[in-house]
């Protein structure tokens, strides 16, 4: 499914990677007439007619997308990752929303040894794809637990010698006795387009995917 090939859909997520499009969107010429902080709205104007956005769950952009519900979004790594990234074309890396996918244990954990001998480890983590591909690639042995939330806390109450998660500052680590022990990849957010829009509504996507291009290449100078 296509949306109106007169229009173009954004699908984003609240939060930091909202905030830290809005720069981008500028450089496009589009300003959002509503703020999903304090608004309700899920499906938001911009100054533009041809240009909307819908605020869904972070985890929901690339569905939206790959479905058609949306004509592009912008998602992170760890996100796509775990989706799998099928039906759709990610073009460019914004290089926002930054941060790194670790592998965490409490202070006291000798996590080197744990792997060094072989032990089976238990590991809470969200991404559950990656954790097992990591883990998976140095031949270590682990029982993945899936968790939505507050990640620290299962090395903590004995659910699991190790985490997998997102670290920005680590401050959240010390604050509750732990400390990263691998960085499994850098992470930052993607800009992703269904693939059949891309086609049909390449004379409006096109120059939204080079101001976009454009911008970063500011950025990253």
């Amino acid at each position: 499914m296509v949306s109106d090939t007169t229009t173009i859909t954004l699908a984003l997520s609240k939060g930091r990677i909202y905030d830290e499009t809005l720069p981008l969107l500028e450089t496009a010429g589009i300003q959002p007439l509503d703020d999903p902080e304090t608004s309700r709205k899920l499906l938001i104007a911009t100054n533009r007619a041809d240009v909307k956005i819908i605020i869904v769950r972070a985890s929901d952009v690339p569905t939206y997308v790959q479905y058609g519900a949306a004509d592009l979004g912008i998602a992170g790594k760890d996100v796509l990752l775990e989706h799998g990234g099928e039906g759709l074309y990610q073009p460019l890396d914004l290089e926002i929303a930054r941060c790194r996918m670790m592998v965490a244990v409490e202070n006291e954990f000798d996590y080197e040894s744990a792997v060094r001998q072989g032990a089976r480890l238990r590991v809470a983590t969200k991404y559950l794809n990656t954790a097992r591909a990591h883990f998976g690639s140095k031949g270590v042995h682990v029982d993945l637990i899936k968790l939505y939330g507050s990640m620290e806390l299962a090395p903590l109450v004995g659910l699991a010698e190790a985490i997998v998660d997102l670290v920005s500052s680590g401050n959240t680590l010390k604050a509750n006795n732990l400390r990263a022990v691998e960085e499994i990849m850098p992470i930052s957010s993607r800009l992703i387009v269904n693939q059949a829009a891309l086609k049909l509504k390449r004379h409006l996507l096109q120059p939204m995917l080079d101001s976009f291009s454009e911008a970063v290449g500011k950025v990253s100078r």
